[in-house]
């Protein structure tokens, strides 16, 4: 498991072509290797990889499938790309971020870059149905980074947008200052969201069977949809 909470910047020293894998040679911070053993799990641009092999003090090898290399940015990677890395959480350790368990649901894209003073605001492009998941305020893990979505736009289709605030010590610890519009984002998104759409989504689809596509025009007439009635319970304001 892991926090959300980068820990550093690594970057691609090597990359070897193997059958039916990709081996990364990766270079870390100072200090980022401490204690860190063959077969230990390592967060990279929100990719949960396993060490195969120590390159001395700061450096480690990580075998990637193909299977894996399809569904993320990693083969996109070239010698000098920096990423996004955190060590597996140990029990008892703070979680400043949300739970995450470094499997990426999908790719999304960077669609533009606003700058307002002392901020960095990401509108994020994201492909049907994976937007039924996203909502203002919730959780979202982008690239490995545990973030909340400021604002989020559902479109006819599945599809839609969300935006992300970043302050500047986000930016000196992540690699997002560096991204630009059309490049691609590893998204995970928050576990117990997905669960309780899936089970509102599952309970409407049981309790009303044919009478669904019926509900779903009526819905879509008065710009409504499913995926809004399985829209999480936003609780009053007491503060």
């Amino acid at each position: 498991m892991f926090t959300g909470i980068v820990q550093g910047l690594a970057q691609v020293a090597a990359i070897t072509e193997k059958p039916g894998l990709t081996s990364f040679t990766l270079a870390f911070p100072e200090g980022f290797c401490e204690g860190l053993e063959i077969g230990a799990s390592v967060a990279c641009d929100g990719v949960c990889l396993t060490v195969t092999a120590l390159k001395g003090p700061n450096a480690a090898d990580f075998d990637v499938m193909q299977q894996s290399l399809k569904l993320t940015t990693l083969a996109g990677l070239k010698q000098g790309s920096a990423l996004n890395v955190e060590r597996a959480a140990k029990e008892g350790a703070e979680i400043g971020g949300h739970p995450l368990s470094g499997h990426v649901d999908f790719m999304a894209t960077l669609e533009s870059v606003r700058k307002p003073e002392n901020n960095h605001v990401m509108r994020i492009r994201v492909p049907a149905p994976w937007m039924r998941y996203i909502f203002a305020k919730g959780y979202i893990a982008i690239n490995g980074a545990s973030l909340t979505v400021a604002e989020a736009g559902r479109e006819s289709g599945g599809a839609g947008w969300f935006e992300v605030w970043l302050i500047p010590e986000t930016l000196r610890m992540t690699t997002f200052g560096d991204k630009q519009p059309g490049d691609p984002l590893n998204i995970e998104i928050e576990r117990s969201t997905q669960v309780f759409v899936d089970t509102v989504r599952d309970a409407i689809d049981e309790r009303l069977g044919p009478l669904l596509p019926a509900l779903e025009k009526l819905l879509a007439a008065s710009g409504q949809s499913l995926d809004a009635l399985a829209e999480p319970v936003k609780l009053p304001d007491r503060s």
